[in-house]
């Protein structure tokens, strides 16, 4: 089951240099926000595989901020996007 997981997060960790591959060649801001977003679902699942490898659960908090700081960044962006000012 362990040798499992651990393929799983070789595999998380590859995706996530794609992804940072998307975010630092998108041609347009939206594509960068999209590699963002996707980079933040994978870290998210790298925090999940440890917590379960290490059985330290402490780590899902950390993956549950960073899932709510990623939210954030793409409503912020959103409306930048969309022309309205962030105070309205």
């Amino acid at each position: 089951m362990d040798q499992y997981l651990i393929i799983l997060l070789y595999i998380q960790i590859a995706l996530c240099f794609f992804c940072l591959v998307r975010i630092i060649r998108g041609p347009t801001i939206p594509d960068r926000m999209v590699g963002i977003d996707i980079f933040g679902i994978l870290v998210v699942g790298i925090c999940v595989i440890l917590a379960v490898l290490t059985n330290r659960m402490f780590i899902i908090d950390i993956g549950i901020a960073w899932v709510i700081l990623s939210f954030i960044g793409t409503l912020t962006l959103a409306k930048y996007l969309g022309g309205k000012k962030l105070n309205e």
